[in-house]
């Protein structure tokens, strides 16, 4: 009988894939409450404020409407048991990878509407939103086939697609480059300390302080120094990523860095509470879900699937006497 032993790349995969579930259960209770229920067809508005393209606009309203003839509590209490089946999913590995495609246009689907495609698009814009991470994180899951370990699912490992994961990497570059040019704004490299300074609103003693020691920080060291500083961050990061270039010095640099936006320029994903709501309250953040496309890019750097050795042929010279 032939054991088959899952490789220390397959276990990893399985790792973060859980990490990228436990996000979802904190989402999703996050999200179960009145406040985000009563939110939720407001939040559509995001697809028609100022500054918005018409046609985002029309779909905007259009879905709206849409959703308002179903029932705007039963859409958004489905999205909510949407997003626990979607954790048990990726906790387990049960129903992958079909329920993570049903991830991949669920999260387009919020970016879309909720999320308003991460405008409008102008002065102060910084990314293209919340929803489209979590939709490439649930890509990766898919490319680099997590589900084959640490899963209650059991099977024959396949080998996962070099090219598959090369088309995630450089998906995850474009979203940095994507970044990396409003950084380079005028409008971001002169009020760049703004967004650490709008992240203490409703936040914890401790947070406040914890923002405020970065914030004069950047005072001293100067505003526009920051901005330049992030906004060359971001397009190395981005073009790394990209042409894949260095990626045992990049991976673990972007790691570090996503994770220190997340702490100040995002509030640690925070104020968290009822009525906190609109990708700011309700998920855990954004560029902590970057941490994790980074985490899951770092297996496939950093680990290999080495073979296991096979026995030595019946009176091979290499088989001992």
């Amino acid at each position: 009988m032939k054991i088959c032993t899952l490789s220390d790349r397959t276990k990893a995969f399985g790792a973060v894939r859980i990490l990228f579930g436990l996000t979802w259960v904190l989402n999703t209770f996050l999200q179960a409450n009145s406040a985000y229920v009563d939110h939720f067809l407001h939040s559509f508005h995001a697809d028609w404020a100022s500054g918005q393209p018409i046609w985002l606009a029309h779909y905007g309203h259009w879905m709206a409407a849409l959703v308002t003839q179903i029932g705007p509590t039963q859409v958004a209490w489905a999205s909510v048991g949407l997003d626990g089946l979607l954790a048990a999913t990726l906790l387990t590995g049960i129903g992958l990878p079909f329920m993570a495609w049903v991830g991949v246009v669920y999260n387009l689907w919020l970016w879309s509407t909720v999320g308003g495609l991460g405008g409008p698009y102008t002065a102060g814009a910084t990314d293209p939103g919340t929803a489209i991470i979590y939709a490439l994180c649930f890509l990766l899951v898919i490319f680099s086939r997590s589900w084959e370990g640490l899963s209650l699912v059991h099977g024959t490992p396949r080998p996962v697609s070099p090219q598959a994961m090369a088309f995630g990497r450089i998906l995850f570059g474009l979203l940095w480059l994507f970044d990396a040019y409003w950084k380079w704004q005028p409008y971001f490299l002169t009020h760049s300390v703004t967004y650490l300074q709008q992240a203490q609103a409703g936040q914890p003693a401790w947070i406040v302080a914890y923002i405020g020691f970065f914030i004069a920080l950047i005072q001293a060291t100067g505003p526009m120094l920051f901005g330049l500083f992030a906004a060359v961050v971001e397009s190395v990061i981005g073009l790394a990523l990209v042409f894949n270039w260095a990626l045992r010095w990049i991976i673990p640099i972007g790691a570090v860095y996503s994770f220190g936006l997340w702490t100040t320029a995002e509030g640690w994903g925070g104020p968290f509470g009822p009525g906190y709501t609109g990708n700011k309250g309700d998920v855990l953040g954004t560029t902590i879900i970057y941490m994790l496309a980074f985490f899951f890019l770092a297996v496939r750097v950093f680990l290999t699937d080495h073979p296991a050795p096979q026995p030595a042929a019946k009176g091979s010279p290499l088989r001992p006497a």
